[in-house]
């Protein structure tokens, strides 16, 4: 299992425990209480509490998670710089119906190119000219 495998693993693992230890203590606290039977007072102090510890939470997910952003952002970027630079390279064909549509010859044929060789052009007539 990977670094990431593992560290994934772990913080999965405790998250569940904490959310299972959270629930049931939760749990036996709103079991003791009947809401509708609470003054308006006695509900929006529980409400209060509830909102602090929501957002408690949340801000600590929330801090795990930009963690977890990071180290993966860490990842990528350290990969692109494993990656050897590449020249840019110069267009060989040109859409005769728009100039500006160009093709380098790599990757997939564009539409256009695929439109001039139905109207029955053959590749050698997009060449762009080069004069030295």
């Amino acid at each position: 299992m990977t670094l990431f495998g593992r560290y994934f693993a772990i913080a999965k693992a405790n998250h569940a425990a904490r959310k299972e230890n959270c629930e049931a203590s939760w749990e036996r606290n709103v079991k003791d209480k009947n809401l509708a039977a609470m003054s308006v007072d006695d509900l929006w102090s529980l409400h209060e509490e509830i909102r602090t510890i929501l957002s408690r939470k949340m801000e600590t997910e929330k801090q795990g998670l930009e963690r977890r952003l990071a180290l993966l952002n860490g990842r990528i970027e350290h990969r692109q710089e494993d990656r050897r630079p590449y020249p840019k390279v110069h267009p060989k064909y040109r859409n005769p119906d728009r100039p500006s549509e160009t093709w380098s010859g790599r990757g997939k044929q564009p539409r256009w190119v695929k439109t001039q060789l139905s109207l029955g052009k053959k590749v050698d007539d997009l060449l762009i000219v080069r004069t030295h």
